[in-house]
C-alpha cells in the first residue's frame, strides 16, 4: 500500500498533512500511542523543512510519501530546500529548559530508525516504523 501527496511549506497544511498520515496508519496494526507519536514526528519533521530549510517561506515544495511494506512502515518527507549537515541535526540535552531542539528526540522516539538522506537539490528524510 502506497500514497504520497505533495503540499507546500505554509503551516496551514500541516493538520492536512497530519489527518492524511493518520488516515494512512489506521489499517497498520500500531496503537493509538505509536500512531500518535508517528504523526507528531512527521509534524515535527515537515515544520524543521520549514523552518530550517526554507528559513519560513511558505510556498516551497514538500513531498511525502508512505509505503506499508510487509515488515515496516516507511515514510519518505522530501524538500529541495537548504541542506543541514549531521553534525547540526542533534537535539538539545533533555534537562536544559528552554524552547526548541526536542523534535529531533520526538523524530527519533517515534520511529525505528531515521535516515536523512542528503540529494543534488535538497534533503530525503526516510522515517522507518517496524510492525511487530
Amino acid at each position: 500500500m502506497k500514497r504520497k501527496v505533495e503540499f507546500s511549506s505554509h503551516t496551514g497544511n500541516l493538520a492536512l498533512m497530519r489527518k492524511f498520515v493518520r488516515g494512512f496508519l489506521e489499517v497498520c496494526p500500531f496503537t493509538e500511542k505509536e500512531r500518535t507519536l508517528m504523526v507528531l514526528g512527521v509534524d515535527e519533521a515537515c515544520t524543521n523543512i520549514i523552518r530550517h530549510a526554507y528559513n519560513l517561506r511558505d510556498d516551497q515544495p514538500i513531498a511525502l510519501s508512505l509505503e506499508k511494506k510487509r515488515n515496516c512502515v516507511c515514510m519518505r518527507l522530501r524538500d529541495y530546500g537548504h541542506q543541514c549537515t549531521a553534525d547540526k541535526m542533534k537535539g538539545r540535552p533533555h534537562d536544559l529548559i528552554k524552547p526548541g531542539g526536542l523534535g529531533l528526540h520526538l523524530i527519533r522516539n517515534a520511529f525505528d530508525k531515521v535516515d536523512y538522506v542528503l540529494k543534488r537539490r535538497g534533503t530525503e528524510l526516510v522515517l522507518t516504523k517496524n510492525l511487530t
